[in-house]
């Protein structure tokens, strides 16, 4: 039995995917979580086989989750599972350590396809990704997207995703288990790296660039 985890924000596309995952036999899912910080803390304590991650979730983005349990677990393979996609989003998904993305319009029989091709070793992107994927590497202005997100360490993306989530930086404090003055530094300083001067610009950039769901925005 493949062991699985499942990091998906939407309550009904998660129990689905557990769902459709039993009807396919051969895997066990292992956690599941609408939480990106808590999906990283399933993932390293189950290291399992295969992990099926959303992009937007709450906390943590997909992005910097996968970011923080990639590199300690090499056997686990990732398959994307979302309806948001750009060719620089793709493409940094692809270099944080994704095996495979699609869409979630997509019919059953290609997530199946998808998820026994991950599984098994190999890499898998539907139509419209893969479009996107070839457009990341061939254009560079979609290289360039996020390169203001590349200058940022890993606790100010975390922050700016929690800002433009509308948590204040009490909340902010509470949260990371730090105090306010650290996260005010913080704050400041992802600001002037960004050359960004208020709260509304912070959120356009985030979700511009797929940190965080629009629906989500301040």
């Amino acid at each position: 039995m493949k062991r699985v985890v499942i990091i998906e924000d939407q309550t009904a596309v998660r129990d689905m995917l557990s769902e459709v995952l039993k009807g396919f036999g051969g895997y066990n899912v292992v956690g599941t979580t609408g939480d990106g910080q808590e999906g990283v803390e399933i993932t390293l304590r189950e290291k399992p086989d295969l992990v099926i991650l959303d992009v937007m979730l709450p906390g943590l983005n997909g992005t910097e989750v996968l970011r923080r349990f990639s590199r300690q677990l090499k056997d686990t393979r990732v398959l994307i599972f979302s309806g948001h996609q750009s060719p620089s989003l793709v493409k940094d998904l692809i270099q944080d350590g994704a095996h495979g993305f699609i869409e979630k319009n997509s019919p059953l029989t290609e997530l199946r396809k998808g998820i026994e091709i991950v599984i098994s070793g190999g890499s898998y992107f539907g139509p419209e990704v893969a479009q996107l994927l070839r457009e990341a590497f061939i254009t560079p202005s979609a290289d360039s997207a996020r390169s203001g997100v590349s200058l940022l360490t890993a606790r100010e993306r975390e922050i700016l995703q929690l800002i433009a989530e509308s948590h204040s930086t009490k909340e902010i404090a509470a949260k990371l288990s730090i105090s306010v003055k650290t996260a005010e530094n913080h704050r400041t300083n992802l600001m002037k790296k960004l050359n960004l001067h208020d709260v509304a610009s912070l959120v356009r950039f985030s979700v511009k660039h797929g940190l965080i769901d629009p629906h989500r925005a301040n």
